[in-house]
């Protein structure tokens, strides 16, 4: 069996975080779609720039028609919507004991585990802000919580081991029983990121601004209620409170934007990965596979989501090329929040 540590989706996330175990002296595979990525990556090594770590690393490359041989452990980066295609394309070369980690935006271990078993996926919660420059090339932006935990919430000898392992990324990394609610406290806190990607603001100023204040509570609002009725109670990082919001609590609301907003003021990562998508490299995001989950655990319980489904039906319509990009959409958005009962204690 292969002890290299598989970094499946090298971009962004994955790509930060394997050059980090590689510098450490894990031995790494970078894998990527990309073949121009891959190519820059076995002949030059793979760079990160900005604020936090700027190296480079030399590990080999590949990209996933190309890997041989069985591994122990995968970490998986992909964006949400290429989960199950690669997690197929794993499967041959994960271990009888092996597993996946989901190290990804979303929630993904279902799918993970439909695929490989539950007792072979392992869910992580990620939130440092990093961005896919160019081929071989990353920029890690700032620093943010890791967390890693068994679906179904046990202390067993590999969490630990694993827990360990990304501690040579981010010494903080924390070991949790609890990572659903760690994925759904992020699940709350992306609906202000994918509201903040229908406009060209930085995240710091739509964080901070006022008229948008009613859509970021009713949006987060709307997503806790139906994190609660699948009995999760999610978890806050980063001056993200969910139970503010929750609760409805004006000021502790307004001390976690504020949390929020100081906390982009110290970020090179100005906009979300949705908005690079959608602005930059003109691409579908993962929009759609990040809300699905929320929609149907919503329609499960009877639960309506107003806000929701707005918000993936404009993301869709600028992936689409029927309406551009820019404040009227989030204007738009903002009507249907303040008429939704999310928005009443």
């Amino acid at each position: 069996m292969d002890s290299r540590i598989v970094i499946w989706g090298s971009g962004a996330i994955g790509g930060t975080i394997g050059a980090h175990l590689a510098r450490a002296g894990h031995p790494v595979l970078f894998v990527d779609q990309m073949e121009a990525h891959v190519d820059a990556i076995a002949r030059d090594g793979l760079t990160l720039t900005g604020p936090i770590s700027a190296f480079t690393v030399q590990a080999p490359a590949a990209t996933p028609a190309a890997v041989v041989g069985r591994y122990d452990l995968v970490l998986l980066a992909v964006k949400a919507q290429d989960t199950a295609e690669a997690v197929e394309a794993i499967r041959p070369h994960l271990a009888d004991d092996g597993a996946i980690v989901s190290i990804q935006n979303g929630l993904n271990e279902p799918v993970i585990a439909g695929i490989v078993g539950r007792e072979r996926t392992i869910g992580a919660f990620v939130n440092f802000g990093a961005d896919w420059i160019k081929p071989g090339e990353i920029m890690y932006g700032g620093r943010g919580p890791v967390v890693v935990g068994e679906i179904d919430g046990a202390f067993t000898p590999r969490i630990t081991a694993i827990h360990q392992l990304l501690q040579d990324f981010e010494p903080e990394a924390v070991l949790t029983d609890n990572i659903f609610g760690y994925l759904w406290g992020k699940l709350a806190f992306s609906g202000i990121l994918i509201s903040s990607a229908l406009t060209n603001e930085t995240l710091g100023d739509f964080f901070g601004s006022q008229p948008m204040r009613p859509l970021v509570i009713a949006v987060v609002r709307e997503i806790l209620a139906v994190a609660r009725a699948e009995g999760i109670w999610p978890m806050g990082f980063q001056g993200f409170e969910p139970d503010a919001f929750a609760e409805y609590d004006m000021a502790a609301i307004g001390r976690s934007m504020d949390a929020l907003v100081e906390s982009r003021r110290h970020s090179a990562k100005l906009h979300t990965g949705f908005w690079r998508d959608l602005a930059v490299r003109k691409r579908k995001s993962e929009v759609e596979n990040q809300l699905a989950p929320i929609q149907a655990a919503a329609r499960r319980h009877g639960l309506a989501t107003p806000i929701v489904d707005r918000l993936r039906s404009l993301i869709e319509d600028i992936e689409s090329g029927r309406r551009p990009l820019g404040m009227a959409l989030a204007e738009e958005l903002r009507a249907v929040a303040l008429a939704s009962p999310s928005i009443a204690a």
